[in-house]
């Protein structure tokens, strides 16, 4: 009897090594579960900081956008002012200080990254930075042609706050080939009357 409880002992011994073994398998196995869970949600995090952090820093670059749009009126009223000449020398005088204070308010504003957009007559039509109000007939002219500006453009940094207001010119063929779809449009009517 002495050999069968020996064997008895052995196999219990074997089954809780075998157990413990198991245990220990399956440990390991949560360990590596939750150290996985760590790293994502520590890989989670820092991405979300890394997204905080940038939107925060976009928000102070852009934070004087909405006072910059109130100031766009003013701007063009300068503009507009500056853009006549002085009728009498007092006027002149005047226009002098509105010069000085006009160009004071964009050094202002460059420094704090606002850049004006300043079309050329005679340049092409820039559908980045400038919005057609207009268009005329002009067949001395490469079609898109900006003719007239009605408004300056700006931008904050890299963000367009306000295209230019631009007329750009046209080609006559195009006014032509308008003219022939309604004189079709206007023969179908017939015919159908």
């Amino acid at each position: 009897m002495h050999d069968k409880e020996v064997n008895q002992e052995k196999e219990k011994k074997i089954k809780k090594e075998d157990a413990l073994k198991a245990e220990l398998e399956k440990l390991k196995a949560d360990v590596d579960h939750w150290k996985n869970e760590y790293y994502r949600a520590y890989a989670d995090t820092k991405n979300l900081r890394n997204s905080l952090e940038k939107e925060h820093r976009e928000a102070l670059r852009y934070r004087a956008e909405g006072f910059i749009e109130e100031l766009l009126p003013i701007l063009d009223s300068f503009y507009m002012a500056l853009s006549n000449e002085a009728p009498t020398p007092e006027a002149k005088n005047y226009l002098i200080g509105f010069q000085y204070i006009y160009k004071n308010l964009v050094m202002v504003l460059e420094n704090e990254g606002v850049k004006e957009i300043s079309p050329e007559i005679g340049k092409q039509f820039d559908l980045n930075t400038m919005n057609a109000v207009d268009s005329v007939i002009n067949p001395e002219l490469k079609e898109n042609t900006v003719t007239h500006i009605y408004s300056k453009g700006y931008m904050l940094h890299n963000r367009l706050i306000r295209p230019a207001n631009v007329q750009v010119s046209k080609k006559e063929e195009a006014k032509k080939e308008v003219e022939k779809d309604s004189d079709k449009d206007e023969k179908k009517v017939n015919l159908d009357a």
